[in-house]
């Protein structure tokens, strides 16, 4: 029997080694006379200090967190040593110098930074951390550099306060008067993988000054308190962030839409003239954004003001509930209403609120609410303190949830850095002891969304906000932000790109702008062109979609269908709401583990030089990268690709990359402006079936039809796979388990692509059981044959007919394979397989009498997308073979269909869509064949 124990004992005892315990949370204390250091290690590769003059608060307990902070429960690393001034975990080391109390951070084997206390015993202290060999630094949250890039790290700039305590307006000439979010996160980055992550826990204002080494943090506060975060790369380090700070939540559905917005719609008739034309142009549209008309009475200077009324000013928008559901029920669209903080004297709420102490106070516990003059174009009155939980849930109870349960979906949090205040209120506060206004300023906003957020878990739905000022941790309260009154300029909207790439990295997902510009007096270049860009930059990276601009005299429109060019911001719009399953799986993704839903190039390949510094390309989770276009006359621009194989995303072009910059990459394709994109190879992009009878993200359709088929846009390449979630889209329920997942992988092995749509897993409120399957394959070549779990698919020769048909596959020309299922069950796997290798489709198009001037091409234009679907900016460039006679042989046509075509003159700069002369008399056409050459057609002058 004791054999037979020592046996089982030694047989144990690796398993016992091989997963050591973990341990707690491991304090250390450092003191250096009046001067104390406590390193508080939470985890393996995540540690916290504090730094202070003064009294300790000793290591018993855990270190003070600002609500900036949302986990607080860490169990500490798996392993831990001190050797003396010497602590290490798995991952990292932490040396402290004796006497000056600096600290050595290790990841553990290469140094990351040394801090040293700065000025301890002054009002202005912090840190000096040197530069070692970091290379660029990203976060901060936002702040818009002058000069009007996209581009642009923290490394060699310094990030100011914002105004007197931090978050503020700023205005500058090139952007207009735009947010200033302090987001105090930093990831730094060298080279091979030499990075870290650092959050500064402070709400008071703070300057960060990395032109130097070393750089320099400087902030009001009798403690310096910061984590270090180490990790393999910037995707651990931003994660280890979220967790620190709070993923966020899955928006509603409907926030990947298009809201419109103005200042503002004054009354629901002209909302509905509004919605009128919309819908007559076939723009899909989830909601309208209601600014402050809706409450109505704002009167500058006054203490009879409307402002905090939060109630429906009924002579405008009367009977709002009918009103509501009318427009939920019959058009499938959503409001969004704003509010503010403050509270117009004379009102009802302000003396209830002042009576039960929930308003920020004049200078003492005991004193009366402030009364707010400065900048009173609202009025004059007070403020609430939502420093105060009691404050923010009785104002949730009595104001907003009315408004929810009349079906309003989402709140808009203006002004809420705060923008007006009294520098020397009193508030309970968030610090102990601490009450001024320098002692809350920074994380107002931040409170206020938190006591939205907390109304809400008492019901089902969604929180949904848009706010324009935040602090770390904002994201985990539901809440999308926006970059403020920004001005009607291409600088502002280049720099918009850079503030997002920042807010990316400062755990913001959801970063918008007043597409088009709030301050259109600001405009220097020409305004339809700033908004196509505009808007088309908006439909790829920001959430929701929000056209707004400043409108009180009824005189500027801010709807894609009345500015810009329409085909153009149409094109735009649909195809973003045809990805919308790709953004919503992304979102899963970033509530369950801090992945970001558009971050920079530098997040995924932090080791390419040539992206380090890069917000004039993003990335739309890992698998499409999307150049920004901000410029006056752009037709075409270059485009980065980092070492691979990539799909242009509008055409289905090929590319090979070294790591290397594409030329003269087209700006118009088939008639529309739109962004150069690029998918990698193997990536999986879920989407929707999107037409002229698309209401919403939602799938209403003014045929009242369901179309609700599972369609996956495949780039054939390697072995890869994406899961697809789906919920309902509005609730809670999605966090309790509510949610079908559905894996879906392809492989491309010799001259066979398979796609596997595997069985789903989980369901919810009103999901399909069952479904039609269509995989969208772009592949080198196209296909012979298809086979769904081995049976072999029927072959359409048109798109026409394999639309009327059940199930079948047909070539679709331009690298494009379309195969569909019969609805099979969503329980049972479907398995396409293509046969590639089938030749593709050509013809050379001939031109003649093509006499030219200078600067002068003759141009193939057609019916087709590779003949630019009749748009003269899209046409093919014919090479003069024998001069006057220009041809050219485009390939990758569609099979067995009629090419309608025309020869045309055309400047070659600039791909203007006018043509100088048109060939005379009716079209060419030319019928191809099924594979293979479809010979020569000819045209001429």
């Amino acid at each position: 029997m004791r054999r037979t124990l020592l046996l089982l004992a030694a047989l144990l005892l690796p398993l016992l080694v091989a997963q050591p315990a973990q341990a707690a949370v491991q304090r250390v204390q450092f003191t250096s006379g009046s001067t104390y250091l406590i390193v508080e290690f939470l985890d393996d590769d995540l540690v916290h200090f504090e730094l202070a003059n003064g009294t300790s608060p000793g290591t018993s307990s855990p270190l003070f967190t600002t609500p900036q902070v949302a986990k607080t429960t860490y169990t500490g690393p798996t392993s831990f040593n001190q050797s003396g001034n010497i602590l290490t975990t798995a991952s990292m080391k932490v040396e402290v110098t004796a006497g000056t109390l600096c600290v050595k951070v290790s990841d553990p084997t290469r140094l990351l930074y040394e801090a040293c206390p700065r000025n301890l015993s002054a009002a202005w202290k912090g840190l000096s951390i040197t530069k070692g060999s970091i290379q660029n630094a990203y976060g901060l949250g936002e702040q818009f550099f002058m000069g009007g890039s996209a581009d642009g790290d923290w490394v060699g700039r310094t990030r100011t306060p914002g105004g007197a305590y931090g978050n503020a307006m700023a205005y500058d000439t090139d952007n207009g008067p735009v947010g200033n979010a302090q987001i105090p996160v930093l990831f730094a980055v060298g080279a091979s993988n030499l990075n870290y992550g650092f959050f500064l826990d402070q709400v008071y204002k703070q300057e960060w000054n990395l032109t130097g080494d070393p750089w320099t943090v400087d902030t009001w506060g009798d403690q310096v308190r910061w984590y270090t975060m180490t990790g393999a790369d910037l995707p651990d380090l931003r994660k280890d962030y979220m967790e620190l700070t709070g993923r966020p939540p899955v928006p509603p559905k409907k926030a990947f839409g298009m809201w419109v917005s103005e200042f503002g719609y004054d009354n629901w008739t002209e909302i509905d003239n509004r919605l009128a034309t919309l819908r007559t142009a076939k723009f899909p549209v989830d909601g309208f954004v209601l600014d402050l008309q809706w409450f109505g009475g704002v009167t500058a200077g006054s203490d009879n003001t409307r402002m905090g009324t939060l109630a429906w000013d009924t002579a405008n928008f009367p009977n709002p509930a009918t009103k509501i559901s009318s427009l939920a029920s019959t058009e499938g669209l959503g409001l969004m209403t704003i509010e503010e903080s403050y509270i117009g004297k004379n009102n009802a709420e302000h003396a209830d609120m002042a009576t039960r102490g929930y308003l920020v106070r004049a200078g003492c516990s005991s004193c009366a609410p402030t009364y707010l003059t400065t900048n009173d174009w609202w009025g004059r009155g007070g403020m609430i303190d939502w420093t105060q939980d009691a404050a923010g849930d009785y104002w949730h109870t009595t104001k907003r949830q009315p408004l929810i349960n009349q079906g309003v979906l989402g709140h808009w949090l203006d002004l809420g850095e705060p923008e007006m205040y009294d520098a020397a209120d009193w508030t309970a506060g968030v610090l102990p002891g601490k009450h001024a206004h320098a002692d809350y300023h920074n994380v107002y906003n931040l409170k206020w969304a938190q006591s939205i957020a907390r109304g809400y878990t008492s019901g089902t739905k969604r929180p949904f906000m848009l706010a324009r000022s935040g602090a770390g941790g904002m994201q985990r309260h539901g809440v999308a932000m926006w970059s403020a009154d920004i001005g009607s300029k291409l600088t502002a909207l280049a720099q918009q790109q850079n503030a997002q790439m920042h807010m990316s990295m400062s755990g913001i997902d959801y970063y918008g702008s007043d597409i088009g510009g709030f301050r259109r007096e600001m405009l220097d270049s020409d305004l339809n062109e700033l908004y196509t860009q505009w808007f088309a930059n908006g439909a790829w990276f920001e959430v929701p979609i929000r056209p707004h601009t400043e409108n009180l005299c009824n005189c500027a429109q801010t709807s894609p269908d009345q500015i810009g060019h329409t085909a153009s911001n149409l094109a735009s719009l649909r195809q973003r709401y045809e990805l919308t399953p790709y953004y919503y799986s992304l979102a899963h993704r970033a509530y369950a583990t801090g992945e970001p839903v558009v971050p920079p190039l530098a997040y995924y390949y932090q080791n390419d030089a040539n992206v380090r510094e890069m917000g004039h390309q993003k990335l739309i989770g890992k698998d499409l990268l999307v150049g920004v276009v901000a410029g006056a006359g752009e037709r075409k621009r270059d485009v980065y690709l980092p070492a691979g194989t990539w799909y242009d995303y509008a055409t289905g072009e090929k590319l090979t990359s070294t790591g290397q910059w594409f030329t003269d990459r087209p700006l118009w394709v088939n008639g529309a402006f739109r962004l150069p994109a690029f998918a990698r190879a193997g990536a999986i992009l879920p989407k929707m079936f999107v037409d002229d009878k698309t209401m919403n993200v939602m799938g209403k359709r003014t045929d009242a039809t369901t179309r609700n088929e599972l369609v996956a846009r495949v780039y054939a390449g390697g072995t890869s796979s994406f899961t697809l979630y789906e919920d309902d889209g509005a609730s809670t329920a999605y966090q309790g388990g509510a949610v079908r997942t559905t894996q879906l992988s392809q492989q491309l092995s010799g001259s066979t692509a398979t796609v596997t749509v595997a069985a789903s897993s989980g369901t919810y409120t009103g999901a399909p059981s069952s479904r039609q399957n269509v995989v969208e394959l772009v592949a080198d070549t196209q296909a012979s044959a298809v086979t769904l779990n081995g049976s072999a698919l029927t072959q359409h020769a048109t798109k026409a007919a394999f639309d009327a048909a059940s199930s079948g596959w047909y070539n679709a020309g331009g690298n494009l394979i379309v195969a569909k299922s019969a609805s099979t069950a969503v329980t049972s796997a479907k398995t396409f397989a293509f046969t590639l290798g089938q030749a593709p489709v050509s013809v050379t198009f001939s031109c003649s009498n093509g006499t030219t001037t200078s600067g002068q091409s003759v141009y193939a234009v057609g019916n087709v997308p590779q003949l630019g679907a009749w748009s003269v900016a899209s046409a093919v460039k014919l090479s003069p073979t024998s001069y006057p006679t220009w041809t050219g042989t485009i390939s990758k046509l569609p099979p067995n269909t009629t090419v309608e075509w025309k020869c045309v003159k055309r400047q070659e700069a600039n791909f203007p869509d006018t043509a100088d002369a048109w060939e005379p008399g009716g079209n060419n056409t030319v019928t191809t064949p099924a594979t293979g050459s479809g010979g020569t057609s000819t045209g001429a002058f």
